[in-house]
C-alpha cells in the first residue's frame, strides 16, 4: 500500500494521540479538537482495516497493532526532526563565523572596528572566543584564529597581518613621574608586566639601561588588565602598540621616555589548511586583511 500525502494528517494526529495516551491532550497539541483527533484515528483505522486504540470509559489504550505503528510513526517522525535540525543548522551555519584570539587584541583593536563589518556583512553572525591557550581547529571548531606569534604553526595557514613594538607608559598622575626624565629613571618606578615573551629586561637592554632591578611588582596574564592596572596609578606598564591607543588617546596612559622595542613575533590570522574557508569566514577572512593597522 502506497503512502499517499492525504493520509499525512491522519497518521499526525494518530502520533500525537498514541504518544499522550490521550485524544484531547492531542488536540490541544495539534490545535484540533478532540472529535477531530478521534475522525483522523478513524479514518486511518477504516483504510487500514484494524483497530488502532481501545477505547474505553477511562480514555484509550493502544491496541498491539496500534504500538506497532506508533513505534514506526514515532521513529519516521524523529528522523525527519533530525534532518530539519541539521538543515537549519547548515543554514545557519553558512552565516556565522567562529573566531579565536587573545582578549586583549579583540578588546582594543578588534571591537573598536567591528561595527564596520556587521554594517557591511549584516547577514552574518559572529562568534569570539578569547583564550590565552591555543584552541585546536577540531572539525566545528573556530573558522578563523588571530594569533600572535612567529607565523608558523602545523597545518595552519598564516596570512600576516600587524607587527608591533613595545614602549613604556604610565598614568599621568602616578607619583615621581615628573621626575622620569629619561630611560634609566623608569626603573624607579614600580613596574607593572603580563606574560609577553619581551619584557622590561629586553626594553631595558634596548634603551641602554644596565644594573637596575626590572623585577616587576604587579603581573598580569592579560595584557588588557596589566594596562587598565597602568591606568589606575599602580606603575609603569611595557605597552603593545596595538592595543595601547585607546589609553593614549583618552590620556589615562603617556608615554615615557626611551625607546619603542619592535616586537620579535606579529599577529598573524590563522584557519586549517586542510579544511575549505567556508563564505562568512572568507568574508571576515578578507574584510579583516583589508583593513589599515595603524
Amino acid at each position: 500500500m502506497a503512502l499517499r500525502s492525504d493520509w499525512l494528517p491522519a497518521l499526525a494526529a494518530f502520533e500525537s494521540a498514541a504518544r499522550h495516551q490521550n485524544f484531547a491532550h492531542a488536540a490541544e497539541e495539534l490545535h484540533l479538537t478532540a472529535s477531530a483527533v478521534s475522525h483522523h484515528v478513524r479514518k486511518l483505522e477504516s483504510r487500514l482495516g484494524t483497530v488502532l486504540f481501545q477505547r474505553h470509559a477511562r480514555g484509550v489504550s493502544l491496541t498491539a497493532e496500534g504500538r506497532q505503528l506508533a513505534d514506526a510513526a514515532g521513529s519516521a517522525l524523529a528522523d525527519m526532526e533530525e534532518a530539519l535540525r541539521q538543515l537549519r543548522t547548515a543554514r545557519h551555519d553558512t552565516e556565522r563565523v567562529r573566531i579565536t584570539t587573545l582578549h586583549s587584541w579583540a578588546h582594543a583593536w578588534l571591537l573598536p572596528r567591528l561595527p564596520d563589518f556587521a554594517a557591511a556583512h549584516p547577514e552574518i553572525r559572529v562568534n569570539i572566543d578569547t583564550e590565552i591557550a591555543l584552541t585546536r581547529f577540531d572539525e566545528g571548531g573556530p573558522d578563523l584564529g588571530v594569533r600572535h606569534g612567529p607565523g608558523h604553526w602545523p597545518g595552519l595557514t598564516a596570512h600576516p597581518l600587524m607587527t608591533e613594538s613595545l614602549f613604556p607608559v604610565a598614568a599621568p598622575t602616578l607619583p615621581g613621574l615628573a621626575e622620569v626624565t629619561e630611560p634609566a629613571h623608569v626603573a624607579r618606578l614600580p613596574l607593572v608586566s603580563d606574560l609577553g615573551r619581551q619584557g622590561w629586561p629586553d626594553w631595558f637592554r634596548a634603551a641602554g639601561v644596565h644594573g637596575v632591578d626590572t623585577d616587576a611588582r604587579y603581573v598580569f596574564s592579560d595584557s588588557t588588565d596589566a594596562l587598565e592596572a597602568a591606568a589606575r596609578g599602580l606603575g609603569a606598564m611595557l605597552a603593545r602598540e596595538r592595543i595601547a591607543t585607546d589609553y593614549l588617546a583618552s590620556g589615562r596612559l603617556v608615554p615615557l621616555p626611551g625607546p619603542a622595542l619592535p616586537a620579535r613575533w606579529s599577529y598573524y590570522v590563522v584557519y586549517p589548511s586542510h579544511r575549505r574557508v567556508r563564505p562568512a569566514a572568507r568574508a571576515f577572512l578578507d574584510w579583516l586583511t583589508a583593513l589599515p593597522t595603524n
